[in-house]
């Protein structure tokens, strides 16, 4: 038959949908092929120095040790398959040991309170004196950054010469340098001009020490009402990372601030209170797609024994309560992780050391469970080279496919997964490292067209 649809007609139709979805492929460029912490630890800055990760490291090792010393221990108070607790025990003490913390805050805001201006002044060298100084000894963790005041009418000055001094003597003492992945995180976001405010702060960094235009990032706080949604009823957290300017690598969800503003009483508060999903279910519809890592709040029952040694040993019914104590915290927090992982935020806040082993524990259960079904899935799927695939009652089609892929890369970052589980799914390690399920599956398609020819030359 005849056609009609000519390239001529369609012409202004067609100019019109290529500028519409090249804007669309700016705004959702899809997940960040960039590492994701699964915890970021808040500390305030009065406490920071260069070997705060490794000492909260130690004490994370004790933590465990006398808590729960073998897997055994581990699988009766996290309730744990006790195959799974063998396997988890053993990788959670190689973490501590190798890299307890993976990403650390140095707080201003709530874990620091309003001091003096000197005593701030002060700090704000100091801790970046530290930074610098473990950058020279590579004790840092992986991820670093400072949490700095709100920019409200009555913080904004404070905010803006805490970051001043900071990156200015971070810079001075490192010969011009940053930590790989700093960020500059912004509390309590009510208008996107605040966002647009730090923006024109960094960027008048940058300028006067030399630095390249954006290399300071930023990550948003939602922990009010407005960071979710503006005065006409709108999606806010779009417009927040719009007012980035493309230095926005993360939203992180404050539980406590957040239910805290709807009048919920401290006793209700939780990491699990219907609000708080809420807000999750907001952040993942408003940012999926953007490449804007999730992270979730704390928990803020600590760990923490009633009974403390001193000159005289404690007794054994002071040890158990201490145990009891400690392993009811694990519990909660363990149960709070995994409500947090099961809605795909696979980042969350740690505030003691003793929350450590379980925030790793928590995490590597989550992927462990899974492994198997995961690696049967992501072979059938590479196998059938992107055909819509079904095994047993599980039905998979091509939009799958990065998502069991990024299943794997995350295990594998936090050290859940060992390089031969993930090889188990029929994946090479180069194939691993391209991080891409498309690039996969081209790879995968040449050499079956290479192969193909060979055998029929």
């Amino acid at each position: 038959m005849k056609t009609t649809l000519t390239p001529k007609r369609l012409a202004a139709a067609r100019a019109a949908l290529k500028k519409a979805n090249q804007e669309y492929a700016r705004t959702f460029p899809g997940e960040s092929a960039r590492r994701q912490p699964v915890h970021t630890v808040y500390g305030g800055a009065q406490l920071f120095k260069a070997e705060t990760a490794r000492k909260m490291g130690q004490m994370a090792l004790a933590a465990l040790h006398e808590y729960a010393p073998n897997a055994r221990a581990l699988a009766g108070c996290l309730e744990l398959d006790a195959d799974i607790a063998r396997r988890v025990h053993g990788r959670v003490l190689a973490k501590l040991e190798r890299e307890p913390v993976e990403d650390f805050r140095i707080d201003f805001e709530d874990g620091y309170g309003h001091r003096p201006a000197t005593e701030e002044d002060g700090h704000a060298v100091s801790t970046a004196e530290e930074v610098a100084r473990g950058m020279a000894q590579g004790s840092l963790p992986p991820f670093i950054g400072i949490r700095i005041k709100s920019l409200s009418e009555e913080l904004f000055d404070r905010s803006a010469r805490t970051l001043e001094l900071f990156v200015g003597t971070l810079l001075e003492r490192t010969g011009g340098r940053l930590p790989d992945d700093f960020v500059v995180t912004l509390p309590k976001i009510t208008v996107p001009e605040q966002v647009t405010a730090l923006v024109r702060m960094l960027e008048l960094l940058e300028k006067d020490r030399g630095l390249k235009s954006g290399a300071l990032k930023l990550e948003l706080m939602v922990e009010t009402p407005q960071s979710l949604f503006d005065r006409e009823g709108r999606l806010a957290l779009p417009a927040l990372v719009a007012a980035a300017e493309g230095r926005c690598v993360g939203a992180h969800l404050g539980v406590y601030d957040y239910t805290a503003s709807f009048n919920i009483t401290a006793a209700y508060q939780s990491m699990t209170h219907p609000s708080a999903d809420f807000a999750r279910e907001m952040m993942q519809v408003s940012l999926a797609g953007t490449g804007v890592a999730l992270s979730d709040g704390a928990t803020n029952v600590m760990p923490v024994g009633p009974h403390k040694p001193g000159a005289r040993p404690l007794t054994a019914a002071q040890k158990k309560e201490n145990r009891e104590v400690v392993h009811r915290a694990w519990r909660l927090m363990h149960g709070h992780t995994r409500h947090s992982l099961e809605r795909a935020f696979y980042q969350g806040w740690d505030l003691h050391p003793a929350q450590l082993p379980v925030r790793y524990a928590t995490v590597y259960a989550f992927f462990l469970e899974g492994l198997d079904a995961a690696s049967r899935r992501l072979k059938a799927f590479i196998d059938k080279a992107a055909q819509a695939t079904l095994l047993g009652d599980v039905f998979d089609d091509a939009a799958t496919g990065q998502g069991l892929l990024n299943y794997f890369l995350r295990g594998l970052a936090c050290g859940a997964l060992t390089e031969e589980e993930a090889r188990a799914a029929g994946l090479t390690l180069e194939e691993l490292r391209s991080r891409s399920f498309l690039k996969i599956l081209e790879g995968r398609r040449k050499t079956d067209a290479t192969g193909s020819t060979r055998a029929t030359g």
